[in-house]
């Protein structure tokens, strides 16, 4: 998974930060049980082909590269240090020949995608102005009987019993209900879930909870968070899949 400011990838136009990439790798690597999970449940066998839309620095990529051996993957993001970063692992893995780059903003308009079987998005549709036009777009690339994934957080990472700590309700479409969005857009949802994950303190989980809060608090009370003995990792995700 990828994401903008809070560990996801993203596929419009927004400034990156310089630690963002640093945030997509830790959260692809303390997540990667949950998106494994998740693709265990996708309602697909074997893609040839697969367009990651906010691929970020590749954490879902890489990913659909491990679980479907045969496919290849067309990797979206409006961001070209990311995509370079992707672009550098995928030389480092040998994986060259199976991943296409392409650096597009979303919100400006879908690029060709060469329809593909499987669409994943995984935390980058709450960033769109227009959701459902974006949406229609996709179900038009999808080869025909082809499968979207939507995965998309419940809310920001938590890394407190309590919200009030690290609570940030800065993007308006985070935790809305995506099933009847992709209804409009004329796609069929087959199955929704909601995945939780509990990951206790580790250098890792103390690493991302330092980029993650130093957004929302300043540096005396970002120090003092840090210190607390009940700080790790608590993550949400509700998954949609929807077919053509």
């Amino acid at each position: 998974m990828s994401q903008h400011g809070h560990g996801h990838g993203h596929g419009h136009g927004h400034g990156v930060a310089p630690d963002q990439a640093e945030i997509l790798d830790l959260d692809a690597e303390l997540l990667a049980g949950l998106t494994s999970a998740v693709l265990d449940w996708l309602p697909v066998t074997e893609p040839d082909h697969i367009a990651d839309l906010g691929a970020g620095t590749g954490a879902g990529t890489f990913a659909l590269l491990d679980r479907f051996l045969g496919a290849r993957v067309t990797a979206v993001d409006s961001s070209p240090k990311h995509l370079g970063r992707l672009r550098d692992r995928a030389r480092s893995l040998g994986l060259t020949g199976r991943v296409e780059l392409v650096e597009a903003d979303l919100d400006t308009g879908l690029p060709d995608l060469g329809g593909p079987g499987l669409v994943w998005a995984s935390g980058s549709l709450h960033h769109l102005a227009d959701p459902v036009r974006t949406l229609r777009e996709v179900r038009e690339a999808l080869a025909p009987g082809g499968v979207l994934a939507v995965v998309e957080m419940a809310g920001m990472p938590r890394f407190f019993p309590e919200s009030t700590v690290d609570r940030d309700d800065s993007l308006p479409h985070r935790g809305a209900d995506w099933g009847p969005l992709l209804t409009e857009a004329g796609l069929t949802v087959e199955g929704e879930r909601t995945l939780t994950v509990h990951i206790e303190r580790t250098a890792q989980v103390e690493r991302y909870a330092r980029l993650v809060l130093a957004r929302r608090l300043g540096p005396q009370a970002l120090e003092e968070a840090l210190r607390r003995n009940d700080l790790a990792l608590r993550a949400e995700r509700n998954v949609w899949v929807a077919r053509k």
